[in-house]
């Protein structure tokens, strides 16, 4: 369907690239065989009210499209590639709102298919570059790293990640983050909770990361902070909402605010309109 190719703006591609969207576009059952996210959303997304900007919301498609089904990301991080010319800055906060305060419903579409395939949260350059000067060389440890693509990105700024979950998606099912057709489970290697107790035994040497760890009552996030406590652990990052939010329990942020102190919060981070974390290191007192 080379109409909705040209209709689709703002992303440089090769004559070559389009004509293999056109012919996917075409063959909606191959579409749907072998990329099942992209054709779920370009059947669902005309019906969403979208930004009001039709060049931008056919921009979106077009990067939507072409990196979820494999097309090259010339930064290594697609999800970035396809999110980023939707940011705002609105007063020095950046969100991913498609150029309005309170974003679409086509958007918000989106944003959970995003999210399942590659993180919750959003790794924009900035961010990455933040937390590579925060942990200044220490190696890494994510808990709760889901499809492990933040630990990949970090990876790329060349620091070492060891990536765990308590359902690794290439070996176990996630609801978080299903499996599909055309997507990876994994982007870095990601072990399970009895590989990671083994790392991180009498090895305060690793900074913590926990991005997104579940709220609504799960205690992970303040069970991997006594943990990392109970080894000496001394640096810990985190993407997170704040108390009362979507992430972590009361016992995670009382506990932090007991023993911690905030020592670095990444001002260029990039949410989601529709959430509030934040990106922040923090030091043991």
């Amino acid at each position: 369907m080379q109409a909705k190719i040209e209709c689709m703006t703002d992303l440089a591609l090769t004559a070559e690239r389009r004509d293999e969207l056109a012919a996917l576009l075409e063959d909606a059952q191959g579409l749907r065989s072998r990329f099942p996210k992209v054709a779920d959303y370009l059947d669902t997304a005309p019906m969403l009210s979208g930004s009001g900007n039709v060049q931008a919301d056919s921009a979106f498609d077009l990067r939507f499209v072409h990196f979820m089904t494999g097309g090259p990301a010339a930064s290594s991080n697609p999800y970035w590639d396809i999110v980023g010319p939707s940011v705002s800055d609105r007063d020095g906060i950046r969100r991913a709102d498609g150029g309005r305060p309170n974003g679409s419903a086509r958007l918000g579409y989106a944003q959970t298919i995003l999210q399942a395939v590659y993180a919750y949260a959003i790794p924009a350059p900035e961010t990455l570059a933040w937390m590579a000067d925060f942990c200044a060389g220490r190696p890494i440890v994510e808990l709760g790293a889901g499809r492990g693509y933040w630990a990949a990105q970090l990876a790329k700024q060349g620091l070492v990640v060891d990536a765990y979950d308590s359902e690794p998606p290439d070996r176990a099912e996630n609801l978080s983050f299903p499996g599909a057709a055309g997507q990876l489970d994994v982007w870095h290697p990601v072990g399970d909770l009895a590989a990671c107790s083994a790392r991180i035994s009498d090895r305060p040497d690793h900074v913590l990361f926990l991005c997104w760890p579940p709220g609504w009552g799960s205690t992970m996030a303040s069970q991997a902070l006594a943990e990392f406590e109970r080894s000496d652990g001394e640096r810990l990052v985190f993407v997170v909402e704040p108390k009362g939010g979507k992430t972590c329990d009361d016992a995670f942020f009382d506990a932090l605010n007991s023993g911690w102190r905030l020592e670095s919060q990444d001002s260029q981070y990039v949410s989601w309109w529709n959430l509030s974390d934040v990106a922040q290191g923090w030091v043991r007192r």
